[in-house]
Order: C-alpha cells, then sequence, then structure tokens
C-alpha cells in the first residue's frame, strides 16, 4: 500500500484530470506496484464510460505522472470502468449504489450467516442495510468494517441487450475501440526514454456481446470476483 504522502500525490494529480472530463473517480487502488484507477460516470447519467475517455484518461494521468513523478519505484498503470457488476471497497460505494441488488460476504458469521444478499436500501458512514430476499423482506444492517467483500449484482432482463457503451461484465473491449468477443488483451503504452518506471498503461471497459452475468445463486458458493482490468 502507499504511504499517505504518495497517496495524497497520486489523489492531487489523479483528481482534477478525471473532474475536468466531466468524470467520476469511482475508486483508486495501490497495492503491488500496480496503480488501479476507477472511472464512471456521474450517477444518474446516461450511458457508461466510453474506451475514448479511458484512453485519454489514461494518457492524461501518464503524461503528469512522467513529470511529477509521484510514485518511487516501478509500477504499473490500469484505468478502467466499474462495469455492471461492480465492487463496492468504501462507504461512498454503497452510498452510491442504493437501491440496487448487492451480494455480500462478511469476514465472520453473523447472527449465523456470513452471506448476505438482497436490495441495499440505505447506507451511511458506517452501515449498509440489506432487504434480504426472503418472504418477510428482511433488513439487515451490516457493519461495513465487517465486510470481506462485495458487490452489485446485474438483474439480467429477459430480450435485454447491451451495448459497447454499457458493458457487459464477461467480456472486454480493447482501448484501441474494437471489442474483442475472446479473452481481451490490453495495450502496452511506450514509455518515454526519461521515464523508465511505468512498465506498461492498460486501460479497459466491459463491451457487449458476452454472456449474461451468473444469477445470484451462482455467486452464492464462489468467491466474489473483482472486475478484471487485463
Amino acid at each position: 500500500m502507499t504511504s499517505n504522502a504518495v497517496n495524497d500525490a497520486i489523489l492531487a494529480l489523479v483528481t482534477p484530470i478525471v473532474s475536468d472530463l466531466k468524470l467520476d473517480l469511482y475508486d483508486l487502488e495501490f497495492n503491488g506496484g500496480i496503480l488501479k484507477i476507477t472511472v464512471d460516470t456521474p450517477p444518474g447519467s446516461d450511458g457508461g464510460v466510453t474506451l475514448d475517455q479511458l484512453a485519454l484518461v489514461t494518457r492524461l494521468v501518464g503524461r503528469d505522472f512522467d513529470f511529477h513523478d509521484p510514485i518511487p519505484g516501478h509500477y504499473t498503470l490500469e484505468v478502467s470502468s466499474p462495469g455492471l457488476e461492480r465492487t463496492l471497497r468504501t462507504a461512498e460505494h454503497f452510498r452510491r449504489e442504493v437501491g440496487k441488488t448487492v451480494n455480500i460476504r462478511l469476514r465472520a458469521n453473523v447472527d449465523g450467516a456470513r452471506r448476505v444478499q438482497g436490495v441495499l436500501i440505505a447506507s451511511d458512514d458506517t452501515t449498509a442495510t440489506v432487504r434480504l430476499d426472503d418472504k418477510d423482506l428482511t433488513e439487515r444492517v451490516v457493519e461495513i468494517g465487517m465486510i470481506d467483500r462485495a458487490k452489485t449484482v446485474f438483474q439480467w432482463e429477459k430480450g435485454e441487450k447491451l451495448t459497447p457503451s454499457t458493458g457487459g461484465p464477461k467480456s472486454k473491449a480493447k482501448a484501441n475501440g474494437k471489442a474483442s468477443g475472446g479473452s481481451p488483451s490490453s495495450p502496452t503504452k511506450r514509455v518515454p526514454k526519461n521515464s523508465p518506471k511505468r512498465t506498461s498503461t492498460k486501460s479497459s471497459t466491459t463491451a457487449g456481446g458476452g454472456k449474461p452475468p451468473p444469477g445470484p445463486s451462482d455467486e452464492l458458493d464462489s468467491p466474489i470476483q473483482e472486475e478484471a482490468t487485463a
């Protein structure tokens, strides 16, 4: 993980770039030499983040990082959109997704259960309230600090089709705008000779044409996978 000073320096460079492009900085994580930047459209916007927007964020962030050098040592920069089924890590993430179905895995059993799934009906700085799928529509209050992993669950409707702008959680598109139906390959950006630290740069978003995402029962007995970027 980054030190506070490095983290502050990264945020100071990334935040205005994302804001100037009328996007939200959904998440930022630096671990194991990989800096993952996740951007999203503001709540209530029509459509999702485009490949062109991701490519532009990647280029602008890479340019500023080459100049200001906020990260000591070698690192990899990855820029992506959160996708339809998105990982929830912070209180802000939960507040943003109120009204959606969520799947939560707790760090330990609470009231005899470690899994919680249902509609997220409320959230504050420390808790998330979920209306369960049982016959009584029980409301369960979960401490965010007790959550191991959480993600939204995309509700697939019959006859619904995905477009490249909205995406699908299983297939990817290359940063050059060409959708790939198989295993995606993320582009590697050449690093200037005077900036050898940033070894590769990836940008990805989800694209239409994949199979429908797994339903609730498919996720309860398997680890929740975070959105991949490569």
